[in-house]
């Protein structure tokens, strides 16, 4: 009675990843754009919580014409698993993620001159040429240059280099999943008019901006590629139902039931006594907590699933288990399979929902799921 069914589990708890379902919602993502138009899912992160070298095999087979991460060391892991598609490090790089970004062969990301100067060395010493993506900052206000003719310049820069290739100008999206979309338009609007003015210069130049939300909003976002990251994984980037837009959900995030107690009023769960039962009751113990990524926040708050029912997590979220209120009815035994996100009979429950409980976005939810947690392929 003190194990789990090993039918169900072979982990305390474990991130089983669909790759069926991300090979899914890649195509229904290239169904979006015009041909000719470069799908580019961004696997930073770790592939948002899914894991990355498993997403970059898997999105390369759904046709992705490259792949997108934020560090050189990022781009060093996925290199490992796709060795022939193009790759895009998109965030800031120190000296040594340099030398790396160099070393694994993927185009970067620059929006300072000096750094322009220093790639090039590095490009030149590695015997190889270094595409480079010139970001311009129409309105993110973090990295990249808000200058529009600082941004040509530089463009001239890496383009008459003899170890850089000029290829592409991009930017950010602000606020490309809310409802008022004005300042979506002229954040596009913005890259569109300097793109034009650099095109007259350099005629091969590609435009990048649009995320998953802009690719969905509107199809004027779209330029020469497109940065889908949380539509991959089958995740709504405006926080309501993937499938509202044809996504399947990529991760469901799962443990068992280690513990049956019955309790009597006044009887209480967990850490500082936050829950306390009000009747005769049942509660089953999870082994599964905030060390494993179900956030604290869910104390009192967050459902699980059982055998297909819905149970409130009951008391405070602890490093290594929760508590969840049975009743005293519920068909429940020791191994049954748990549901933290996913589907489990007709019930489920969206990792848009757990987001909502905690005020944050779906895609925090799944990056928190943390390494200690294992993930298994599904769906290959």
């Amino acid at each position: 009675a003190g194990g789990p069914d090993r039918r169900l589990m072979s982990e305390r708890a474990e991130a089983r990843i669909d790759l069926a379902a991300l090979r899914h919602n890649c195509g229904v993502l290239r169904d979006m754009l015009a041909p000719g138009v470069e799908l580019c899912p961004v696997l930073k992160a770790d592939g948002y919580g899914h894991g990355a070298p498993w997403c970059a095999e898997a999105v390369a087979d759904a046709g992705a014409d490259r792949i997108a991460v934020a560090t050189a060391r990022e781009a060093a892991q996925i290199r490992t698993a796709v060795p022939d598609l193009p790759l895009l490090t998109l965030g800031a790089l120190t000296s040594s993620e340099a030398d790396l970004a160099v070393s694994v062969g993927t185009d970067v990301g620059v929006w300072d001159r000096s750094f322009v100067g220093a790639l090039s060395s590095r490009a030149q010493a590695a015997g190889k040429k270094l595409g480079v993506h010139v970001k311009y900052d129409t309105g993110m206000g973090r990295l990249g240059c808000a200058d529009p003719e600082e941004v040509l310049d530089l463009a001239r820069a890496v383009a008459a280099d003899p170890n850089l290739e000029l290829v592409a100008l991009w930017t950010h999206f602000a606020t490309a999943d809310e409802a008022d979309s004005s300042f979506l338009a002229e954040q596009r609007d913005r890259l569109a008019g300097l793109g034009e003015r650099a095109r007259a210069e350099f005629p091969e130049v590609k435009l990048h901006a649009a995320n998953s939300a802009a690719m969905i909003a509107d199809a004027d976002c779209h330029f020469d590629m497109v940065r889908p990251g949380v539509a991959v994984y089958g995740m709504d980037p405006f926080g309501r139902d993937p499938g509202e837009h044809d996504l399947h959900p990529v991760l469901s995030f799962r443990s068992w039931v280690a513990s049956i107690k019955p309790f009597m009023p006044g009887m209480s769960a967990g850490y500082g006594r936050t829950w306390t039962a009000s009747r005769p009751t049942r509660i089953a113990t999870i082994p599964v907590g905030y060390g494993d990524g179900v956030r604290r926040g869910l104390s009192n708050r967050g459902q699980v699933l059982i055998n297909g029912q819905r149970f409130n997590i009951s008391g405070t979220v602890s490093m290594d288990n929760i508590t969840v209120d049975i009743g005293d009815e519920a068909e429940v035994g020791i191994g049954d399979e748990v549901v933290l996100i996913g589907s489990q009979a007709d019930e489920r429950i969206t990792a848009e929902e757990v987001a909502r409980d905690l005020g944050t976005i779906n895609y925090e939810v799944t990056c928190g799921i943390s390494p200690r947690v294992p993930r298994q392929q599904a769906g290959a």
